[in-house]
């Protein structure tokens, strides 16, 4: 039997026995090797590496799916007393800081109370400075009490501890009932539905503040599919023409009456600004316990002479095509039953440019 005979025994021997034979490309010493490359091209190229490991594969399911804001980082902004709207200090959009100020508030309840307390605590100065021994103990209670009544009452009509003392320090001419609204927590303005001279009621939302560092994503299912899904299951979101890994979260236990599907809603993160409320989105949730197998992600997998292939780095800056027998694809990742072992690096972005460039230079291109 000759040494060919030996070499083409089964699917991957004869593909590697067929690019062994390719011409110039394959030689290391050929400065024109449209697979060597170095760090700028690689990266210029999108290439990226990644070490052959085993992977679970588990099966998946799709469903269309509508990106929502967070409800768990998501604030609403509203006076706990009615008030009339003085000044706009935020509008629609805006980006803000915890503590920044929203809006400025106008109340005759206010003014009542910032006109008790600016008494109350000026009462309360003068009795501490005489000491609990020249006064009795009833009245130096009483004026301390009073003071803090007065401080409580602010603080629960959403007056801050800072706003008390600024306005101690101005006193009694700023018990003009005015008060600013502050940002409880930082985030975008969502909403923002109210005017200039309005008089609004307690509870009513003035802003709604959406710290989008994360976003749900409401994927429809049916029930028998959903019933599936578990808490902690791995998920992506495909918008945009990206795919973002994701977490479901929580699974509704009640069908919709007019859908008749069942919401699953996954987390995503998203500190880079991709997904927005109200985009429609596909959704794919990993279901079963699966296999673990070696398995690369599919994009990865290219097919050569009708072989699929994937690139492997034999060094920094050299690449080499190797066949490999494709198993089942699942959530994205291909299994690779034969051709390549456990630690090998290959390319897990970018196969599709290395293949051109190695198309282009058989047929004689090499730029």
């Amino acid at each position: 039997m000759n040494t060919k005979k030996l070499l083409c025994r089964g699917l991957v021997g004869c593909a590697l026995l067929a690019l062994a034979a390719a011409p110039a490309w394959a030689n290391e010493d050929d400065h024109t090797d449209p697979l060597t490359l170095d760090a700028k091209t690689q990266h210029d190229a999108g290439i990226v590496l990644a070490t052959l490991g085993l992977r679970t594969l588990a099966g998946e399911l799709k469903a269309p799916g509508e990106v929502k804001a967070d409800a768990y980082a998501t604030v609403l902004v509203s006076p706990r007393v009615e008030a009339q709207v003085i000044a706009r200090r935020a509008k629609l959009g805006d980006v803000v800081k915890a503590g920044a100020a929203l809006v400025v508030l106008s109340s005759v309840e206010v003014a009542a109370i910032q006109s008790e307390l600016i008494v109350a605590e000026q009462d309360w100065q003068r009795i501490a400075a005489l000491g609990a021994q020249a006064v009795s103990g009833r009245r130096y209670n009483e004026a301390r009490a009073a003071r803090d009544l007065a401080r409580a009452k602010l603080r629960a009509y959403g007056v801050t501890a800072q706003q008390i003392d600024a306005l101690l320090r101005k006193g009694s001419n700023a018990a003009d009932g005015s008060f600013e609204l502050l940002a409880p927590v930082a985030g975008r303005i969502t909403t923002d539905t109210f005017l200039i001279g309005e008089r609004i009621e307690p509870g009513r939302t003035l802003f709604t503040l959406v710290q989008e560092d994360s976003v749900w994503v409401e994927a429809q299912l049916a029930p028998a599919d959903a019933a599936r899904v578990q808490a902690g299951a791995v998920a992506r979101v495909i918008a945009h023409g990206m795919t973002l890994p994701g977490t479901v979260v929580q699974r509704a236990h009640q069908t919709d009456a007019h859908t008749r599907t069942v919401p699953v809603r996954i987390a995503i993160d998203n500190r880079e600004d991709l997904l927005h409320p109200g985009e429609l989105v596909e959704a794919r949730i990993q279901v079963g316990d699966g296999a673990a197998a070696l398995a690369v992600p599919t994009e990865a997998v290219v097919l050569l002479q009708n072989q699929a292939t994937v690139f492997v780095a034999r060094s920094a800056s050299r690449f080499e095509p190797v066949p490999v027998v494709a198993g089942e694809t699942r959530a994205g990742w291909t299994a690779i039953p034969q051709g390549l072992k456990a630690g090998d690096s290959y390319v897990s972005q970018g196969a599709f440019v290395l293949k051109a460039r190695l198309l282009r230079s058989q047929l004689g291109d090499h730029h």
